[in-house]
């Protein structure tokens, strides 16, 4: 496991994207994600199946009960793969999975995550994750 990991945006860097991408128009996230191996319910135990889940299997709830809520606010799923080690990069690093996610706007990728419905399942996302990455583009 790395010396650090990344998991939630800090304070800092949100107020950082809102103001590079205020009124910019359509930005999309790239993520990056590296899955536990075995999903660690103990944040969310409301959430946790009833059988111990992978990382990846954890995920795929989050995207299940994700879905709805980023369609809802006009977001779109552009791309899902599995990831691999870099050929530019790290030696040694590598990610599960990437997503490409197109948002309509800053404000519009702010409300969504600020959703009180969505904010109820994001304890799968966080059994899932070992470590993450989110680089939004325009």
């Amino acid at each position: 496991m790395p010396e650090h990991t990344y998991l939630d945006a800090t304070q800092t860097a949100g107020q950082a994207f809102y103001q590079q991408y205020h009124n910019q128009g359509e930005v999309v996230m790239l993520n990056l994600l590296k899955f536990r191996e075995v999903a660690d319910y103990s944040a969310s135990p409301e959430l946790a199946p009833a059988t111990m889940v992978s990382g990846e299997e954890a995920y795929q709830r989050y995207m299940k009960h994700t879905t709805p809520f980023l369609q809802e606010a006009g977001g779109e799923l552009l791309y899902s793969g599995k990831g691999g080690s870099f050929l530019i990069g790290p030696e040694g690093e590598g990610w599960d999975m990437v997503l490409l996610v197109k948002h309509r706007s800053a404000e519009a990728f702010i409300g969504f995550a600020r959703n009180e419905g969505y904010l109820k399942g994001i304890g799968h996302r966080t059994a899932a994750l070992a470590d993450s990455r989110l680089l939004p583009m325009k």
